[in-house]
């Protein structure tokens, strides 16, 4: 399971060198793309291969849920996606263009300003409010005052939560906490949302409840990528990304 928030980035940083040109893109546009695409953890002793020869491509507005039992990959796989991981070898094209080999710093800056991302544990900041948490990816990018207001306010409007602004996160339960970490991704306008288990620590109303506000993200156009042990959860997908042993063993469009 991933265990940390999007990345402060220096604000005088040059976002040209990495993925010049914002987050739009365009309609059906590859968004991420794997080939050969291997991890492997090595010891004195043992070697293990984590992720094996995946070759994966996701575009824009589709909703993939990646499935596979126990220790198949999916973590891993979606932390390399998100940047929080490096490949041991294959190629990871993000909107167009290469980032394995990237600078820590310019990795920084792609996970702030590209990828969202949904933790099952929330990661929210006990003593931040629920604003200044979804503010704060944004302050690290540099941003005016002013625009962050707006983002924020909009965000939380868009996941109910605006009427919590001011709460701290330890006077929400799970289910709102969730939707604070949702508003949270979804703030900076990414070009891609990575859910890691973001149901996995929720009873089963408020597990609905935040299938369902993805379920809107994603008809108001945006891109998932969703590691999930729950088959429900996953037939809501578009498509359904199987591993094994670190591999992909079925890959199911549904529509």
């Amino acid at each position: 399971m991933m265990t940390t928030t999007n990345d402060s980035v220096p604000a005088q940083e040059s976002e040209g060198a990495v993925l010049a040109g914002g987050p739009k893109v365009e309609a059906g546009k590859a968004l991420i793309q794997l080939e050969g695409l291997t991890k492997v953890f090595e010891t004195e002793e043992v070697e293990t291969h984590a992720l094996s020869n995946i070759h994966l491509t996701v575009r824009q507005n589709e909703w993939v849920a990646i499935v596979g039992p126990s220790g198949s990959g999916k973590s891993t796989l979606l932390a390399v996606l998100g940047l929080l991981d490096t490949a041991t070898r294959g190629a990871y094209l993000l909107d167009g263009r290469s980032v394995l080999d990237l600078s820590s710093s310019d990795r920084a800056l792609v996970r702030n300003r590209h990828i969202g991302f949904i933790f099952q544990s929330f990661n929210l900041i006990g003593d931040l409010t629920v604003f200044e948490n979804v503010e704060l990816p944004l302050t690290y990018r540099g941003m005016p005052a002013a625009e962050r207001k707006q983002r924020v306010e909009r965000a939380l409007e868009r996941v109910g939560m605006a009427h919590r602004a001011r709460h701290m996160p330890g006077q929400l339960s799970g289910g709102q906490q969730q939707r604070v970490a949702v508003a949270r991704a979804v703030a900076g306008d990414p070009i891609i949302l990575l859910a890691d288990e973001p149901t996995g620590n929720l009873d089963s109303k408020n597990g609905e409840a935040v299938m369902q506000l993805l379920g809107e993200l994603h008809k108001a156009g945006a891109t998932i990528c969703m590691v999930t042990h729950d088959p429900a959860h996953a037939r809501v997908a578009t498509r359904t990304v199987s591993l094994f042993d670190g591999r992909v063993v079925q890959d199911e469009q549904r529509r």
